[in-house]
């Protein structure tokens, strides 16, 4: 009882822990935008630095419900590959946070006046991969609610400290950010493949 009670611990704490990773890859996007908008909320203006990362955390929190409510309708027609599903997603979106880190640049001009709709529009923006990954957590024996409260609130967080980190940050990280984020997802999703097909434990 007592090996059964502490493997299941185990798993329990495994899934939490790849959740808090896929949340923080997720977040990679919301912290890039938080450091180039932060210097460009002006002093009139100083509510947005927690409107903007609350709406980050409110979307990024949203779109899992949403890909979730999907994907569920498929999950039981396809388990017998969902792990491979699992990977391409994964595998996707880290693939595509890496190649977007390389458009950047140091010339471009982020610093534009910070309206309501270019808020809502970059919140939005920001958190269609956390779409995919509603669609992946589908397939996954996961409480939806929790993982996606836990992507929102550390979406918010890093959101927040990116903010007031500001632009020279972002000269220092120069899409590094991205990267790491990308392939915490692509690691991710090759351990869930190789532990399906039965190579890794």
């Amino acid at each position: 009882v007592i090996g059964i009670t502490t493997r299941k611990l185990s798993e329990y704490l495994m899934s939490m822990f790849e959740i808090f990773l896929i949340a923080v890859g997720l977040a990679t996007d919301a912290f890039a935008v938080s450091v180039a908008k932060g210097p460009c909320i002006g002093p009139s203006e100083q509510y947005k630095k927690l409107v903007l990362p609350f709406l980050f955390g409110l979307f990024q929190m949203l779109m899992p419900l949403i890909g979730w409510l999907v994907g569920s309708r498929f999950a039981n027609f396809i388990n017998a590959y969902d792990h491979w599903i699992i990977f391409a997603i994964l595998g996707y979106l880290g693939f595509a946070m890496i190649r977007e880190s390389r458009k950047h640049s140091d010339d471009d001009d982020f610093c534009l006046f910070l309206s309501w709709r270019e808020m809502m529009m970059l919140a939005l923006a920001t958190s269609i991969d956390a779409l995919a990954i509603g669609l992946m957590l589908a397939f996954l024996d996961v409480n939806v609610t929790w993982a996606s409260s836990l992507i929102g609130i550390i979406t918010f967080i890093i959101s927040l400290l990116g903010i007031f980190l500001g632009r020279q940050l972002a000269k220092l990280l120069a899409g590094k950010v991205e990267i790491s984020g990308g392939l915490v997802l692509i690691g991710i999703g090759a351990k869930i493949l190789l532990q399906h097909l039965g190579i890794l434990p």
